[in-house]
């Protein structure tokens, strides 16, 4: 694995479904034996090196690392002529995706097992514990998407509209309004995930350097897709079947997912801890260093026990 310094991580690739070529990366504790393996999970159209400052902090606490970049995102196989269009048939693919890193990369470390996930990672947590229910020994889950915003748009009408473009032939193009990523239009003053300014270039730094790790929106696809898995997740008795502790971390000012769902679906569940974070926007590992304080001191608490 070629290493990228100022990462942290070394990077891989490995083989998933289809013959797809996804990346991965890892990071080894700061000190002497790793205590644990922390598996991290990151959202929709982000990439490894967004969370290098993340990776440090877990490493520092003793942690060894792995995460990868999801199918359709970062350096990992784009599905499309289009590599900017957010895409996948299925969050199954996703699934499929982290099961082959898992049995490849995770199980043979003979670690104990924490994932920290963000938002559509935090979706895929979930579904995945579920499935493999004695695989994760624990879970922090930063701004889950347990279901997503979609107002002032009704919730049903885009569910609706997803699926009649699906089935007219559309999947693969972009929703009403969407379009390639383009750094004029993504501007601080307007942004609903941070409040942090240096947070936020801090991204577009990253893409303006390698331009390819760039992400546009989403494809009708990609909305019916996460619907569908929304569905399932918010089943009957499915979350009481989730046996992994979790901590649910919640954006109190988070425009993008449903903190009501969030709430909703961890009463569902058999245990574990929710926390509330004031101020917060949905990126909750990249706001301000106040913020992040407070989820670190969280954080440490819960993997303590």
């Amino acid at each position: 694995m070629a290493e990228r310094k100022e990462s942290g991580f070394k990077f891989g690739w490995f083989t998933a479904g289809k013959g797809h070529r996804l990346r991965f990366g890892r990071a080894e504790a700061s000190e002497g034996p790793a205590k644990g393996l922390v598996l991290l999970l990151n959202g929709r159209s982000e990439f490894m090196e967004k969370y290098a400052e993340v990776a440090q902090g877990l490493t520092a606490r003793g942690y060894t690392v792995l995460s990868l970049d999801w199918r359709g995102q970062g350096l990992s196989v784009r599905e499309l002529e289009n590599r900017q269009k957010g895409y996948v048939a299925t969050f199954d693919d996703y699934l499929t995706d982290l099961d082959l890193f898992y049995d490849h990369h995770v199980k043979g470390a003979g670690l104990p097992v924490t994932i920290l996930a963000h938002s559509m990672g935090g979706h895929l947590a979930l579904r995945f514990m579920h499935a493999n229910p004695m695989r994760i020994d624990r879970a922090v889950l930063v701004s889950p998407m347990v279901d997503i915003v979609t107002a002032p748009f009704p919730r049903m009408g885009a569910r609706a509209i997803a699926n009649i473009a699906c089935a007219s032939g559309f999947a693969e193009s972009y929703v009403l309004g969407g379009c390639n990523y383009t750094p004029e239009t993504v501007r601080f003053e307007t942004n609903r995930l941070t409040h942090d300014r240096e947070q936020f270039e801090n991204e577009k730094a990253l893409i303006a350097e390698n331009p390819d790790l760039a992400l546009g929106d989403v494809t009708y696809s990609w909305v019916k897709a996460a619907f569908d898995s929304i569905e399932t997740l918010s089943g009957r008795g499915y979350a009481r079947r989730i046996k992994t502790p979790v901590m649910m971390v919640s954006a109190r000012e988070d425009r993008v997912v449903s903190v009501k769902a969030q709430k909703r679906l961890f009463k569902n569940m058999s245990g574990g801890e929710f926390v509330s974070i004031p101020g917060a926007f949905h990126e909750i590992l990249h706001e301000t260093d106040a913020i992040r304080e407070v989820f670190w001191n969280h954080f440490d608490g819960f993997t303590s026990r």
